[in-house]
C-alpha cells in the first residue's frame, strides 16, 4: 500500500464575502460538509469560521483530487444550505477557494487557529487575512483571488 500525507487548509468564502452564515446555526452547515469530506474517504480534522467564510483542515484521500473535494463541498453545501430555514440570505460559495498544503507537524498549530476565528476576526478582517495567507504561500496577489 502505498504511503501518503496530504493535509490541506482549505479556506472558502461565500458569494460576494456576504455575512451569510450565522453564527448560531453554522454548526448545521459544518457537520453537512463534514458529511461530505467523509463520503469521498477524506478527514477532517477541524472546520470553523465566521458568517462570510469557513477554514477546513482536512487530509485528503489518495483517491480523490484537492479540486473536486472542494467542488463536491462547494456544490452540495450550496444547494443544502439554500434549503434550510437556518440561511435565509446564502446566495453560494464565491468562485475561487485556497487551498494551503500543511505538514503533520503543523497540524495542532493550524487547528487552533482555526478554533479561534471568531476572536480572530475582532481585529482583522476575511480580506486581509486572506491575502496575508496566499502571500505567505509564495502564491501572488490578485484581487480575482476574492471572487
Amino acid at each position: 500500500m502505498s504511503a501518503v500525507s496530504s493535509i490541506f487548509h482549505v479556506v472558502i468564502n461565500t458569494y460576494r464575502r456576504q455575512m451569510t452564515i450565522p453564527n448560531e446555526t453554522s454548526e448545521h452547515l459544518y457537520r453537512y460538509i463534514w458529511s461530505i469530506i467523509k463520503s469521498r474517504n477524506c478527514h477532517l480534522y477541524r472546520i470553523n469560521g465566521i458568517g462570510n467564510h469557513i477554514h477546513m483542515l482536512i487530509e485528503l484521500s489518495p483517491t480523490i483530487a484537492l479540486s473536486d473535494l472542494v467542488r463536491d463541498i462547494k456544490q452540495g453545501s450550496s444547494k443544502w444550505a439554500k434549503q434550510q430555514i437556518y440561511y435565509p440570505q446564502f446566495k453560494g460559495w464565491g468562485k475561487e477557494y485556497g487551498a494551503f498544503s500543511c505538514s503533520r507537524h503543523d497540524k495542532d498549530t493550524i487547528i487552533k487557529y482555526i478554533i479561534n476565528q471568531r476572536e480572530h476576526h475582532k481585529a482583522h478582517s476575511f480580506e486581509n487575512e486572506y491575502q496575508a495567507m496566499i502571500e505567505s504561500s509564495g502564491l501572488g496577489w490578485n484581487d480575482y483571488r476574492l471572487t
